[in-house]
């Protein structure tokens, strides 16, 4: 199945539109290898016909629009991914906490939740019988489901300390072998719910530490401008916003200092930043 210019414009449009996801003609191939079967499937002849469909009025369209965005949009993740980002948490962020409120702590763009769960079980550790709360959120609904399972293969979770392990992971047996199950007792902390970056809900928050990495890289400027304004809104003074390795805030005009790779500090009410680490 081909997909000629004019039909990969409308795609660049309507992804752009709902979910600020910057599609460049270098990305042609991965939009025809993501969407063909599902295309197959519905014997849709081509993807001209499919856009048709899924920007069609009613929910019918929208539920297949949504399935689209779970396919097309990347969702790789893995436990404890840049344990360096962990280990600030553990060392630097959470010694120097504010006690007067639970810690929040927001993962945005979670994907299947092992990001959240990660942070979930340093708080645990580190915290104590101490108030705190873990938010993952994504924009696809086949990824949230799996992060709300919780039940993940064993390789995928190679980094997660070994103490860790033996508290927070169930072995699984049978039809389970060769797959971990997060603890009711640490699923209960996380809440996972679909959010969109570009489409905020103006209430959202505040939290104390914000995870948002590797997702900026597939926006362009002016959405990674709006899309960083508004997860800065939901971030008390003082908390701290972590990005991927790959990522900076370079060209954007924030009041964040950058006190590790990849980690900024928001400042303090009193506009005091932190001393760097």
């Amino acid at each position: 199945m081909t997909l000629d210019d004019d039909e990969l414009i409308l795609y660049q449009s309507l992804f752009y539109q709902r979910i600020g996801l910057h599609l460049t003609r270098e990305k042609k191939a991965l939009l025809i290898s993501r969407l063909t079967r599902r295309l197959t499937d519905l014997g849709v002849s081509s993807f001209r016909e499919y856009h048709q469909r899924i920007t069609a009025p009613g929910p019918i369209a929208a539920a297949e629009l949504q399935y689209a965005i779970d396919l097309i949009t990347t969702n790789e993740t893995r436990f404890f991914r840049n344990p360096e980002h962990f280990g600030f948490l553990r060392e630097t962020i959470l010694p120097q906490r504010q006690q007067a409120h639970p810690f929040r702590v927001w993962s945005a763009a979670c994907s299947s939740g092992e990001e959240a769960y990660s942070l979930a079980m340093v708080l645990n550790d580190v915290l104590g019988t101490a108030p705190w709360q873990v938010l993952g959120s994504d924009v696809s609904q086949r990824m949230l489901h799996k992060a709300r399972r919780a039940l993940y293969p064993m390789e995928r979770c190679q980094l997660i300390p070994h103490e860790y392990l033996k508290r927070h992971c169930l072995r699984g047996q049978h039809e389970y072998a060769g797959q971990l199950l997060m603890d009711h007792t640490l699923r209960e902390q996380v809440t996972f719910v679909q959010l969109n970056l570009t489409d905020l809900p103006e209430t959202l928050g505040p939290f104390d530490l914000i995870f948002l990495r590797n997702v900026l890289i597939y926006f362009d400027l002016p959405t990674k401008t709006n899309v960083v304004k508004t997860v800065l809104r939901s971030l008390r003074p003082g908390g701290h916003l972590v990005l991927g390795l790959a990522e900076s805030l370079q060209g954007l005009a924030t009041s964040l200092e950058n006190v590790a790779p990849a980690i900024y500090r928001k400042s303090g009410a009193d506009g005091a930043a932190a001393r760097r680490h």
